[in-house]
C-alpha cells in the first residue's frame, strides 16, 4: 500500500494503449494482455516481482485487423485464451502452439464483455449491438436475446426479470460471484457499487445495497478467492481504478460476524460492510456458511481435451488453511515457424495493420515500390499491346494474305 515511486519497474511492452488484462488462474505469475495495437501478449513475471521494465513478452499474438479490447482465461483449461477485438471478432488461442485454433465470428458491434459458465462449456457476450449472446465456442452456436437486464435460464426466448438501472451511470461492469450468489454492478463513470442476491425461486433477483463513493472509477479488477482475508470474513474484494486521483482503491466486502464466548461467529446483518479487511475485527473461527469449496488454481483440461469436446467442472479448494502455492504448472512459450495464421480458411495475419511508426513507413515504402513495379509492368504491356497490334495490321495489309 502507498505510492510507488515514478520510476518504479512496469511491463510496457506494448505499442499501444493498453486496453486489459488477466492473470491467468492456474499459473500465478503469468499475465495475458491486450493492446490497440492490435495484439495479445504473455507476460511471465519473475519470482519476487519486477527488477526492471520489461518490454519482451514471453509470447506475442497476433490474429485481429484492430485493437483488442478483451482477454479472458478459460476457468477449466490449462493455456486456453480467448481475445475479443475491434474487428467483432472472437479468437480462442490455444497458448501450446501459440496459435487461434477457432474464431467465433457472429457480432455485428463492438464486444464490451466476455464471461464464462462454471465449466467453461458456454461463453456469454454482450456487445454494442444491445444484445446479449450464449455462444458455444468450440462449435459457434449462438443464442440471442434482447433484454435491459436478464436473469437467464434453459429457455432464453424471455427473461425471468427485468430491473430498470438507474439512469445516470454508463456502461456497467457485471461481477457475479457464484459462492455467495452475489451480483455487483458498477457503474463507469461513477462510483458507486449495486449488489443484488440472486435466487432459483421468485422474485429471483433481490435489491440488497449500494456502496457510494464520490470517487469515479474507470475499471474494477478482482482478488482471487484464495487471495481473501477469510479471518476478516472478507467475500469480495474489488480493486478501484481512480484516474483522477492516479491510484487504485481496495474496496472490501465483508459480512459483519458477532463473536461469541466460545469464539463462534454469529451472523449479524448481511453484506453491509465496506473498506479494508485489515480495519475490521477479526473472526477466531472459519466461518463455514460463506466460504464453500471454490475454484482452486489446478486446471482440470488440457487445451487439447477441451479443444476434442470434453467438459469437466474446475477442481475446488478449501480456503479454510489460507491459500497454499500448490500448482507446480510452469508456461512454455511455443516455437513458432510459421508466418500465417488460417483460421476457417482465412489468414488472420493478411492483412494486420502496423504496430509502430517505424512498420508504417516500412509498409508505405513497400507498397510504393510495388506501386511503381506495377506501374512499369502496366507500360510494360502497353508497349507490348501496341506491337501486336501493329503486326496485326500489317498482316491484314499484307497482298500476299489476299
Amino acid at each position: 500500500t502507498g505510492r510507488i515511486e515514478p520510476n518504479y519497474p512496469k511491463v510496457c511492452g506494448h505499442q499501444g494503449n493498453v486496453l486489459d488484462i488477466k492473470w491467468n488462474p492456474f499459473i500465478e505469475n503469468i499475465i495475458a494482455s491486450c493492446s490497440e495495437d492490435t495484439s495479445v501478449r504473455i507476460w511471465e513475471i519473475p519470482e519476487g516481482g519486477l527488477k526492471r521494465n520489461m518490454t519482451e513478452a514471453v509470447l506475442e499474438l497476433y490474429g485481429h485487423s484492430r485493437r483488442v479490447g478483451l482477454v479472458e482465461w478459460h476457468p477449466t483449461t490449462n493455456n486456453i485464451l480467448f481475445s475479443a477485438g475491434y474487428d467483432y471478432k472472437v479468437l480462442i488461442w490455444n497458448l501450446d502452439i501459440g496459435e487461434p485454433v477457432k474464431m467465433i465470428d457472429c457480432h455485428t458491434d463492438v464486444i464490451l464483455c466476455m464471461s464464462f459458465n462454471t465449466d467453461g462449456s458456454l461463453l456469454a457476450t454482450s456487445c454494442k449491438d444491445k444484445k446479449l449472446r450464449v455462444v458455444e465456442p468450440r462449435s459457434g452456436r449462438v443464442l440471442q436475446l434482447k433484454a435491459i437486464f436478464p436473469i437467464v435460464q434453459e429457455d432464453l426466448s424471455m427473461p425471468l426479470i427485468e430491473e430498470e438501472i438507474d439512469g445516470l451511470s454508463g456502461l456497467l461492469f457485471p461481477f457475479y460471484d457464484a459462492d455467495t450468489h452475489m451480483l455487483y454492478l458498477a457503474g463507469k463513470g461513477d462510483g458507486n457499487i449495486r449488489y443484488y442476491e440472486i435466487g432459483s425461486e421468485k422474485p429471483y433477483l433481490s435489491y440488497l445495497m449500494e456502496f457510494r463513493s464520490p470517487a469515479p472509477q474507470k475499471g474494477l479488477g478482482v482478488m482471487p478467492k484464495h487471495g481473501l482475508d477469510v479471518s476478516a470474513c472478507e467475500v469480495f474484494r474489488f480493486y478501484k481504478l481512480v484516474t483522477l486521483k492516479g491510484l487504485i482503491e481496495p474496496i472490501s466486502m465483508i459480512v459483519p460476524r458477532r463473536v461469541s464466548a466460545l469464539g463462534v461467529g454469529i451472523p449479524s446483518s448481511r453484506w453491509v460492510s465496506f473498506g479494508p479487511a485489515s480495519d475490521l475485527p477479526m473472526s477466531e473461527t472459519y466461518q463455514e456458511d460463506i466460504y464453500p469449496m471454490t475454484p482452486g488454481t489446478e486446471p482440470a483440461l488440457t487445451p487439447d481435451e477441451w479443444l476434442s469436446g470434453v467438459n469437466r467442472d474446475p477442481i475446488l479448494m478449501s480456503l479454510k488453511e489460507g491459500y497454499k502455492r500448490t500448482s507446480k504448472i510452469v508456461f512454455k512459450a511455443p516455437v513458432r515457424e510459421k508466418k500465417s495464421v488460417v483460421v476457417n480458411g482465412i489468414d488472420l495475419l493478411e492483412n494486420v495493420p502496423p504496430r509502430t511508426e517505424n512498420e508504417l513507413l516500412r509498409m508505405f515504402f513497400r507498397q510504393q515500390d510495388e506501386i511503381r513495379r506495377l506501374k512499369d509492368e502496366l507500360s510494360q504491356k502497353d508497349i507490348r499491346i501496341r506491337q501486336l497490334q501493329l503486326e496485326l495490321k500489317n498482316l491484314r495489309n499484307n497482298p500476299k494474305n489476299n
